[in-house]
């Protein structure tokens, strides 16, 4: 059974910094591209990106692009998100999410097929 369970989010600070983690279980993890997904206050879900199996290639949402960054620990079956230079904008739930179907990293939030139960970012001063 997949399990995916997010944590770290907190209240940050604007220009602040955050890291979120995922922990994953349920499937062969270092198979599998693992990427994130957002949904601020009242909005749809957001792709903000994807890291490759062996963490040798990353892919971000242009919102997102020189802010965050993507990491994993496969051996942990971890993977996480380094959240820099936070904005307000940043506020949401974050996802963690695989695609086991198709183990791709596509960036239409629907196309996910495991989900974690979210963690809650909030920035503000």
């Amino acid at each position: 059974q997949v399990q995916l369970v997010e944590s770290g989010g907190i209240l940050a600070q604007p220009e602040g910094s955050l890291r979120l983690s995922c922990a994953a279980s349920g499937f062969t993890f270092n198979d599998y591209i693992m990427s994130w997904v957002r949904q601020a206050p009242g909005k749809g879900l957001e792709w903000v990106g994807g890291i490759y199996t062996d963490g040798s290639d990353t892919y971000y949402a242009d919102s997102v692009k020189g802010r965050f960054t993507f990491s994993r620990d496969n051996a942990k079956n971890t993977v996480y998100l380094q959240m820099n230079n936070l904005k307000p904008d940043d506020t949401g739930v974050y996802y963690c999410a695989i695609d086991l179907a198709e183990a791709a990293c596509p960036r239409y939030p629907e196309l996910y097929d495991h989900w974690g139960q979210g963690t809650q970012v909030t920035v503000s001063s």
